[in-house]
């Protein structure tokens, strides 16, 4: 009796490691930023520049106000925002910028595919940007790890 339970209880835990599901395992990693006492993801979901200026600002003031190694912070483009991150984007150097100062911008490779669908030509965008299968997947990922979800 004890030796099939704990055959069902192995079979169970195989069960479960292998039925994990296939979106969890797209998503990007948390930062490596160890010290990091603030996680803050910032939702980029429009077109609109004034938004794209407001989340970058967003970000200088979030690294001004905290030691860039304590605060890890994410914007996750998807939709119209991922016009931000356009290797055009006349605000290319600012997310540059950004990034080189430890800030990571994901963006969504579901509104890539679907523009691409749409216009038969596959969108370019700034090479340091993080690519993400999904963004709305990633910013749930983000908040259940410790992130908090701000939408400038």
């Amino acid at each position: 009796m004890m030796r099939s339970q704990i055959l069902s209880a192995m079979l169970l835990a195989t069960f479960a490691f292998v039925a994990t599901p296939w979106a969890s395992a797209q998503q990007v990693p948390l930062q490596d930023k160890p010290f990091a006492e603030h996680r803050i993801v910032l939702q980029l979901s429009d077109g609109d520049v004034k938004k794209h200026a407001l989340v970058l600002s967003v970000a200088n003031n979030l690294l001004k106000a905290y030691d860039p190694d304590k605060v890890a912070i994410e914007v996750v483009a998807f939709g119209p925002g991922i016009d931000l991150l356009s290797s055009g984007s006349e605000r290319r150097k600012q997310v540059e910028s950004l990034i080189a100062q430890g800030v990571r911008f994901d963006i969504c490779l579901n509104t890539v595919d679907t523009i691409e669908r749409e216009t038969g030509k596959r969108p370019e965008f700034i090479p340091s940007a993080t690519p993400v299968q999904v963004g709305v997947g990633q910013i749930l990922f983000l908040a259940e790890n410790g992130y908090t979800v701000v939408r400038p």
